[in-house]
């Protein structure tokens, strides 16, 4: 199991050290074989630690698979080895960077064919799997810090990997300088949580450990606030900085070149995140920059699902998203691939025809990003509308500023849409005339990608609860307690929200066809 991170590790290492002589001496097909075959292995490895934790008892499976590598720290009272971990949470998410990020890694052989750097760039993308892995498996805080760490390093070295282009590193510097502020949060937040367990002579870091002497800081406190508050603010404060939530969110766009009071503080900032960023992406002209606020607009509404208690249901989105978000992204890169280089979509148009498999799986990815019927999207984004409304810390209130967040976020993705595949070619005659589908090794992973964008809803299909109850050994009484608050609600209440987020939705895609398509309104009226 232990393999699962360390093999991407190795593949950054070997690239790191060898791969300018391979690429120079062999080409670059090596090169995409060590990034690729890595990730791919690791995949594989996922996928039996998968299926060796659904064999367990659901009782067993927290903690679930354990791999010590090697003692780390031992120093004093704190003892960390470099352990990991996998539980039903943790394999979710391994599956997730590996399948996806592999699929991301094959496209990037095509995409990246004619760079230089290629070598550098998967260097980069080997080490930002092995630092993901490291993040979600880590077996205690401090490794897991490490991992977070290593994201936010490998971050900036692929956003400003064309250094040679001052936006980039500027961009790059920017990412790396926001995340340092969350970051500085969540090593306080290590520390106090460490010092109050060592002052009771029960000092750890180990997850499972931690669980078990949660009990021991009922009474302490710090800063006028009860030591588990403050821990989970300072937390809180670093997990705002890396999902780019208000006040933090200023990065993520750039990067395109607990106890009750916490739990309002989280719904309030996930719903105010989601509110903004989407209101920002309605105006945006970029390809990719719309892309970036609705990422950081769909974060907020995980962070909106955690806030009212709905972490199942946030998770759910977190994977559904990943499938859609991914093939939107690859898609965008794909006309930008077509189009040499442009990005302003008011120079695009007319796509559709010139790239079918590109505008075909967007146009897919999209449906479910915007919570078209039986697709991924509506039913994650479903659940969480439901949970905002039923769930005892939301609200109606909560529940309208989403669905206001739904009728916009189908707005601007059809807004997109028509800009860039519909309508007449508005770029250059030199670019139409070179206008080209992406070759396969770009294609198979959209169609893969929109192919999960369609199906990976299903398993959280209404009322079965396959997903929630596949996470319900981790979030235990939380999740099933938000599942039985739900249920009492009604299942013709559930319909009605239901009904009426898709008729929102439907309006802003409607909204879209009349001023992108029809041209019967003009935006400049509004």
């Amino acid at each position: 199991m232990a393999l699962i991170p360390l093999l991407p590790l190795a593949g950054a290492a070997a690239l790191a050290l060898g791969g300018a002589p391979l690429q120079r001496r062999y080409g670059k097909g090596p090169v995409g074989l060590i990034a690729c075959g890595t990730v791919a292995l690791s995949f594989l490895l996922s996928v039996v630690a998968f299926v060796q934790l659904l064999g367990l008892e659901p009782e067993h499976r927290v903690p679930g698979l354990l791999a010590n590598v090697l003692r780390w720290i031992h120093v004093g009272d704190l003892h960390v080895d470099l352990a990991f971990a996998v539980d039903p949470l943790s394999a979710v998410m391994i599956l997730v960077v590996t399948g996806i990020g592999g699929l991301i890694h094959v496209y990037a052989t095509g995409y990246m064919h004619e760079d230089a750097g290629y070598w550098r760039f998967f260097a980069y993308l080997n080490l930002f799997t092995f630092a993901m892995l490291t993040l979600v498996l880590g077996d205690n805080l401090l490794l897991m810090f490490v991992g977070w760490e290593g994201v936010g390093f490998c971050s900036w070295g692929l956003i400003g990997f064309w250094h040679k282009e001052l936006p980039n590193t500027t961009a790059g510097n920017k990412a790396f300088i926001v995340n340092r502020v969350g970051d500085f949060g969540f090593v306080l937040g290590i520390f106090l949580l460490f010092w109050s367990l060592a002052a009771r002579g029960e000092a750890t870091l180990v997850f499972r450990e931690l669980v078990d002497r949660a009990y021991l800081l009922r009474s302490e406190f710090v800063w006028g606030l009860p030591v588990a508050t403050a821990v989970t603010l300072l937390l809180f404060v670093g997990a705002t900085g890396k999902s780019a939530q208000i006040p933090l969110y200023v990065w993520l766009p750039d990067a395109m070149a607990g106890p009750t009071p916490v739990s309002a503080l989280i719904h309030a900032i996930g719903a105010g995140t989601a509110l903004l960023a989407a209101t920002i992406a309605l105006a945006q002209n970029d390809i990719k920059r719309v892309l970036a606020y609705s990422t950081v607009s769909q974060l907020g509404y995980m962070f909106l699902a955690m806030g009212v208690g709905a972490y199942a249901a946030g998770i759910f989105h977190l994977m559904t998203h990943a499938f859609f978000k991914a093939c939107l992204f690859l898609g965008a890169g794909s006309v930008i691939h077509a189009m040499g280089g442009e990005q302003d979509m008011r120079k695009m148009g007319g796509l559709w025809p010139h790239l079918p498999a590109t505008s075909r799986t967007f146009l897919v990815a999209t449906l479910a990003l915007a919570g078209c019927p039986l697709l991924a999207g509506f039913f994650s984004k479903d659940e969480i509308l439901w949970q905002a409304w039923s769930s005892p810390y939301g609200s109606p209130l909560l529940w309208t500023v989403a669905v206001l967040v739904a009728g916009m976020t189908a707005f601007y993705m059809f807004r997109q849409v028509f800009m860039v595949f519909f309508g007449e070619c508005r770029a250059d005659h030199a670019t139409q005339h070179h206008l080209h589908e992406s070759p396969s090794i770009m294609t198979v992973p959209l169609w893969v990608l929109a192919a999960g964008s369609v199906l990976a809803g299903w398993l959280g299909f209404p009322h079965a609860s396959l997903f929630e109850g596949w996470l319900e050994p981790v979030m235990g009484h939380h999740a099933a307690a938000s599942a039985a608050h739900a249920e009492t609600g009604g299942a013709g209440l559930e319909i009605t929200l239901m009904a009426i987020s898709v008729a929102v939705a439907f309006a802003g895609f409607g909204l879209a066809y009349l001023m992108y398509y029809r041209r019967r309104l003009r935006p400049e009226t509004f």
